[in-house]
């Protein structure tokens, strides 16, 4: 499953962006074969740096998950000359964030994805104290 569709590229940089990056075939669109191998590749990757810290496959996906399927897949899409120094820039920034969140060093978002907790884990939870030392 891809973390990102080819709408979400469009929405994000636009069609014109998507058939640079997607028009193999030279027809003036952007080829689907094309756009869901990126896609799908991206998103592999990212299992790849994820797979270590969180369960997979994730239940839903995190904004930022999204967003850098979306940076990954445009760069994996593009042929020379196509693939733009804005293009690799966004590509190695999002590996960068990628190793950052598989040490645990940045977290997917304000929580961790569903099903991702600490499995077998044990939460314990106490009442307010009623009583203070003297």
């Amino acid at each position: 499953m891809a973390y990102a569709t080819g709408q979400d590229i469009i929405d994000r940089y636009g069609e014109d962006e998507l058939i640079v990056a997607a028009d193999h075939d030279e027809d003036g669109s952007a080829d689907a074969p094309v756009v869901e191998r990126g896609l799908l590749d991206a998103s592999e990757e990212i299992d790849v740096y994820i797979g270590e810290k969180y369960p997979l496959p994730l239940v839903t996906v995190p904004p930022v998950l999204k967003r850098l399927c979306v940076d990954m897949a445009l760069y994996h899409m593009s042929t020379p000359p196509a693939i733009t120094e804005e293009k690799r820039k966004r590509y190695e920034d999002a590996i960068k964030l990628l190793t950052l969140i598989s040490t645990g060093k940045v977290s997917l978002g304000a929580s961790d994805p569903e099903g991702s907790g600490n499995a077998g884990g044990s939460f314990f939870q106490a009442n307010r104290r009623l009583f203070k030392r003297c």
